[in-house]
């Protein structure tokens, strides 16, 4: 999936106007309210979750973060894994640097969320005070959407959208394609996680298949007629794979209606497609806690204050990553690496009694179409209206018929942010 840059690998120790710019943070201390630490619970030690409780934790406040896997398998870069450039242990963390960070890391699962009484209650059937919490569940699939496509339907038809056992399936899945054979790939409408995801992961099965089973061809079905960074996809595909990449739009009837994975089927309104491979992506929504705390509107996701990440609908609540409404800056790595640096800072004022900063984020995030070719989109956001909106002209996309040695130089800038932003994350 796409990968995205807070600022360069290298870069000094941040201070806490970079955290307000959005790039990075060292968070002010947080005065104990009487003679105690202020209790923060942190749901979910993704790359929002994980980088909050980290600078919570650094600014005094008493950390508890929530998280039921015992590895965190990084969505960023798995598009490798899927078309067999990197093995999925590169994507894979531990929480040892967590565990270190002078937080307490809880392998549990959060089961609800009690806001008057400002408690989460655990599978497990314990239950932790806080004085705020931070929710950071990532998103769930909807299987509701799309007809015949279930949790069962995803061992014949993998999303993949998880990173972790899906990638890999897919992964095998590929590599045991019949020359000739026919891969099929949906892209969902808007809003989803990562929005270039779907492209970059047309363009490296295409790499697959013009490498490794030059007689295939892959279809992708589009429920869009615009996507993120379209030119420079739609240049590449021209360039590499002319004769392997069919990309099918909204307006061209490219929107899946159903599927059969029995009869490994795809279905839209206007033809029926037969795959030796099929990845369906659904549509999505936030992570069940969110849900369960009320923090999600009748769309699915989780309205927020753009200045402190606090819910709009749920006092003492704050909702970071995917599962937030964050207007124009996208659902990424970045975004809930940044927001939780931002949201972090905002929680230490709050308990402080200190007026929480109007924050800048940035947002530049890369995709791979080939090995050795990379494209970008940068991106500012502020908040605006109640929303994070975009700076106007303070974004861009790499350019349109570049040289080669700029997309490759590019594709290395990806490779250093990943290493950047999981050491930042995870330790």
């Amino acid at each position: 999936m796409c990968a995205t840059l807070s600022g360069p690998a290298g870069t000094p120790a941040p201070t806490r106007r970079a955290l307000i710019g959005g790039a990075a943070a060292t968070v002010l201390a947080c005065p104990a309210r009487a003679g105690t630490a202020p209790r923060v619970v942190v749901v979910g030690a993704g790359f929002g979750g994980a980088t909050a409780a980290r600078y919570l934790a650094r600014g005094g406040a008493a950390v508890s973060l929530v998280e039921a896997s015992p590895t965190y398998v990084a969505c960023p870069f798995s598009n490798e894994v899927v078309a067999g450039l990197r093995g999925i242990e590169a994507q894979t963390f531990g929480y040892d640097g967590l565990g270190r960070a002078g937080l307490t890391l809880l392998r549990a699962t959060a089961s609800a969320v009690d806001p008057d009484a400002r408690r989460v209650s655990l599978a497990d059937g314990a239950s932790l005070p806080y004085d705020r919490l931070i929710l950071s569940p990532g998103i769930d699939l909807r299987f509701d959407a799309v007809p015949g496509y279930d949790a069962q339907a995803v061992t014949a038809m993998p999303h993949a959208w998880k990173a972790g056992a899906q990638t890999v399936l897919l992964a095998r899945q590929l590599a045991a394609l019949p020359e000739g054979g026919t891969v099929v790939l949906s892209a969902p409408a808007n809003p989803y996680r990562c929005p270039p995801g779907p492209y970059e992961r047309a363009s490296l099965i295409a790499h697959f298949l013009k490498t490794r089973k030059p007689r295939a061809k892959l279809i992708l079905l589009d429920a869009k007629d615009t996507f993120s960074k379209q030119k420079l996809f739609e240049e590449a595909w021209a360039t590499l794979y002319p004769d392997v990449l069919e990309h099918v739009p909204l307006s061209s009837g490219g929107q899946v209606t159903a599927v059969d994975p029995a009869a490994m089927v795809v279905r839209t309104d206007f033809a029926e497609y037969k795959a030796d491979v099929a990845c369906i992506i659904p549509p999505q929504r936030a992570g069940r806690i969110a849900v369960l705390a009320g923090c999600a509107d009748r769309s699915g996701w989780c309205p927020i204050d753009p200045v402190t990440f606090e819910s709009q609908r749920v006092a003492g609540i704050h909702v970071i990553g995917d599962a937030a409404v964050a207007g124009a800056m996208p659902k990424s790595a970045f975004s809930a690496n940044a927001q939780g640096k931002v949201c972090a800072q905002a929680v230490l004022d709050l308990l402080a009694g200190r007026a929480p900063q109007t924050p800048k984020l940035i947002n530049t995030c890369y995709s791979l179409v080939a090995p050795g070719y990379g494209i970008s989109i940068a991106g500012v956001f502020h908040p605006a209206n109640g929303l994070l909106a975009d700076v106007p002209g303070a974004g861009g996309t790499s350019p349109l018929g570049a040289p080669a040695a700029q997309r490759a130089q590019e594709a290395a800038q990806g490779e250093d942010w990943y290493r950047t932003i999981t050491r930042d994350a995870f330790g």
